[in-house]
């Protein structure tokens, strides 16, 4: 593509500059001077933690041809450059038109909210995928399509990433996309160009404030997604939008959108809701009502709010015009999550789960889950990660000590802070409700509940947690669910919550047997 052609339409504070080269060829669109080919555009984007404008010359000297920034460069004469008013904003726009905008040939379903995007993606995948529908997925856990998966190292890949992707997928024969939208994307004009078919909110709740700053504005970059990036109402789709009503934030934002959402609500007060359910640690059964007759639900998933993600799948699959008996056959064949709620097998008689939780709502719903479903006593393992919101920290531990018949403290991704003080920000929650302390060293020492241990190394904790626990008890390990590293400093070292938690669990087995 010329480059005339790319940034004809660009707002741009200067006039453009061609370039001795004159209306150059620009092969690649790039952001990170790191991945420049020759022939590239680079977009130099003042970010967080560096400054793109500082790589220019790096970027020039790897084969870059053009250059769009928003503060002034220098760059050889042959080099074409744009001055614009906000470079991500700029670079959203290169990039549907460099990809030649792939998602007019999608129909897009965004979810947004604070927990139970990715759920939701599973849910929609298997719907879709039963309904025969070639769909592809973008979420927090990788991208996929066709059979194929790729990592992903954010929830929404930046613009051109996206764009890139979404071109990937038209390319491929896939004519529906779900995609987990989180509030960095909507802040920082990563679907822009992105025309939404659907919108599912799930809910709001404290997360991000280290990016936010503050409730308001973390709820007010949310609503982004159903008043900027959905398409119109019209003859053909009267409703545009699935909210979940039992959220607080979510009936205001229903209220706004009137008759183009469909409320979805467990507590039965939505155009979807359950008629009768049941929730167990075989999973969920029931029937859901809906405005177009009833669903036969059965899934393996597990946990009430899991009820609140498959009323959310349901009312989108409708709005996607999939058949009632379609969407039973696709929530019944939805895999397991990978990290959430994740049961890890155990012939000691152990409830181990695996989950995700990595925020104060999301960690009360999985613990008051997992205490309806068992009578056994609960074990929770969990921490918080470093550089991030610290607020949540002492409210966090307060949950776990207030759910929880025993709380092990341990290290999260404790990235650049001491994970010491990670741990001692936390214990100040748990101390709110629970004085007794344990010793996770002390295996021989039994426990009577309640009582909280602190355990830096992650290995161990969940070590003396699985040590501790008896037949009949429930052990969660939060935090991390899925993800298969942890963050210390500078260093990204193998970790998998799940993995380890298998490897205790037959070391202890080989020990019963053993004793034997």
């Amino acid at each position: 593509m010329k480059w005339s052609a790319l940034i004809d339409g660009l707002t741009a504070d200067r006039s453009p500059h061609l370039g001795k080269g004159g209306d150059t060829e620009i092969t690649a669109l790039c952001h990170n001077s790191q991945r420049v080919v020759p022939g590239a555009a680079f977009v130099a984007i003042e970010g967080f933690s560096a400054d793109g404008h500082r790589f220019v010359s790096d970027a020039v000297e790897r084969g870059a041809v053009a250059v769009v920034c928003q503060k002034p460069v220098q760059v050889p004469d042959h080099v074409a450059v744009v001055q614009v008013p906000d470079s991500r904003s700029a670079l959203a726009f290169l990039a549907c038109r460099f990809y030649g905008n792939p998602a007019d040939e999608l129909v897009l379903v965004g979810v947004t909210g604070t927990s139970g995007k990715t759920t939701i993606t599973f849910l929609l995948e298997s719907i879709l995928k039963s309904a025969g529908i070639p769909v592809g997925v973008i979420g927090t856990i990788n991208y996929r399509y066709g059979g194929k998966a790729f990592p992903n190292p954010v929830t929404t890949p930046e613009s051109a990433d996206l764009q890139a992707i979404l071109r990937q997928m038209a390319d491929s024969g896939i004519s529906h996309v779900v995609m987990e939208v989180s509030s960095h994307a909507l802040d920082l004009f990563r679907v822009k160009g992105c025309a939404f078919d659907l919108g599912i909110f799930t809910n709001l709740t404290h997360d991000h404030l280290d990016y936010h700053k503050n409730t308001e504005h973390y709820w007010n970059v949310k609503q982004k997604l159903f008043f900027r990036h959905l398409k119109p109402t019209d003859a053909r789709h009267g409703q545009r939008a699935v909210v979940n009503t039992d959220d607080i934030h979510g009936k205001e934002l229903a209220g706004r959108l009137g008759n183009a959402a469909w409320r979805v609500s467990a507590k039965g007060n939505g155009d979807i809701r359950p008629v009768t359910i049941t929730c167990d640690l075989d999973g969920i059964r029931g029937q859901i009502s809906t405005p177009l007759g009833t669903v036969e639900v059965e899934t393996k998933l597990v946990g009430d709010f899991n009820l609140e993600n498959i009323l959310c799948a349901i009312g989108a699959g409708l709005l996607l015009s999939i058949p009632r008996e379609t969407l039973a056959v696709g929530i019944d064949s939805t895999p397991c999550v990978p990290g959430r709620l994740e049961r890890i097998s155990d012939t000691g008689g152990r409830f181990v789960f695996v989950d995700y939780a990595h925020k104060p709502d999301a960690l009360a719903k999985v613990i008051q889950a997992l205490r309806q479903m068992n009578q056994g006593r609960l074990i929770t393992v969990f921490g918080c990660g470093g550089n991030r919101d610290a607020k949540k920290r002492p409210e966090m531990g307060e949950i776990a000590a207030n759910g929880s018949d025993l709380v092990i403290i341990t290290s999260d991704n404790p990235r650049f802070e001491d994970p010491m003080a990670i741990i001692s920000a936390i214990e100040t929650g748990v101390q709110r409700v629970c004085h007794r302390r344990w010793d996770p060293a002390a295996t021989d020492e039994k426990w009577t509940g309640p009582a909280y241990g602190i355990e830096p190394n992650r290995h161990a904790a969940i070590f003396a947690a699985l040590s501790a626990a008896e037949a009949g008890d429930t052990v969660l390990i939060a935090g991390k669910g899925h993800e298969t590293y942890q963050i210390i400093g500078n260093q990204s070292l193998h970790f998998d919550d799940r993995d380890v938690a298998r490897e205790i669990l037959a070391r202890l087995a080989e020990c019963d047997t053993c004793i034997l």
